[in-house]
């Protein structure tokens, strides 16, 4: 192991993916996948301004059995944008990704805001899923990506993302919303070379700031999902104890809930490991009931 990159780190960017493409409405949407053609999928979905990128530690350990793959919702990442956005267009982009790959049913897994589309997916797709997980997903309030933007004033008019003069001080730059004391350095590393671009001033964010817009769900939204559901929390993560309890209560209160030790809101960051484990057991558990 290096001083830096602990061997699994290693090995899962080591692990080869293949980067799609498909056309939703006109508008292009990218992706990358792992495992074998045509198993099935599992679908996974970043969070508000963030990028496929931020699953390239988890998904290699969840390809043995699955076809895995990491969509750059509109407006996010190697993707075009919308004029506007919405939970359930986003939900759409992960359904057709998935048939892109595998026609067996999907378990789609979303963090932060990526929960919330998640969840839109088990409302307007429920009987042709396996099962949706969302992690750490404040539903009834807004992303910690949404509030960090409101709270330094992105609210009326939208105004494009703030560019940098160089590579290496748009980088010094990135930090996630909100921090926390546990987030790996490495893996923080590698999403934030992911999430730059370059344009003719400099360096800017790849993301559309109108996703912002969009990123809300309420409770009375979780009566009408007809799949398998499962919640993940960090221990000082957003989708606290009385949100979970609330949303549990909504989705008919057997739902279990895995609460992630030592975790912030962005628990691949933090304990990505013991992320990897519950998603496994998930997919076992939800393979199972097949």
């Amino acid at each position: 192991m290096s001083l830096q990159h602990p061997d699994w780190f290693t090995y899962a960017l080591d692990q080869p993916y293949e980067s799609r493409e498909i056309y939703l409405d006109g508008v292009r949407i990218t992706y990358r996948v792992w495992g074998k053609s045509g198993a099935s999928p599992v679908v996974l979905v970043h969070g508000g301004a963030a990028h496929a990128g931020w699953w390239d530690s988890t998904a290699p350990f969840l390809a043995a059995e699955h076809r895995v793959i990491a969509i750059d919702l509109s407006g996010h990442g190697d993707r075009d944008r919308r004029e506007t956005y919405s939970l359930a267009t986003w939900a759409a982009e992960v359904i057709a990704v998935a048939a892109a790959e595998s026609d067996q049913a999907p378990v789609v897994f979303g963090h932060s805001m990526g929960g919330f589309v998640a969840l839109t997916a088990g409302r307007d797709f429920g009987p042709s899923l396996r099962g949706v997980a969302a992690i750490d997903s404040p539903v009834r309030e807004l992303s910690a990506e949404a509030k960090a933007w409101i709270a330094e004033g992105g609210h009326g008019d939208i105004p494009g993302n703030k560019v940098y003069p160089d590579r290496t001080t748009i980088l010094a730059r990135f930090r996630t919303l909100p921090e926390d004391t546990s987030t790996l350095s490495y893996v923080k590393d590698h999403i934030a070379e992911g999430s730059i671009t370059q344009v003719d001033a400099g360096w800017t964010w790849k993301f559309d700031p109108h996703i912002f817009l969009s990123s809300r769900m309420e409770p009375e939204e979780l009566a009408a999902i007809d799949c398998a559901v499962a919640l993940i929390r960090g221990e000082r993560g957003m989708a606290t104890t009385d949100i979970t309890d609330l949303v549990a209560e909504r989705l008919g209160g057997d739902v279990p809930v895995t609460l992630i030790p030592d975790a912030g809101h962005h628990i691949m960051l933090d304990q990505p490991i013991a992320l990897i484990a519950v998603l496994q057991t998930l997919l076992g558990q939800w393979r199972q009931h097949d």
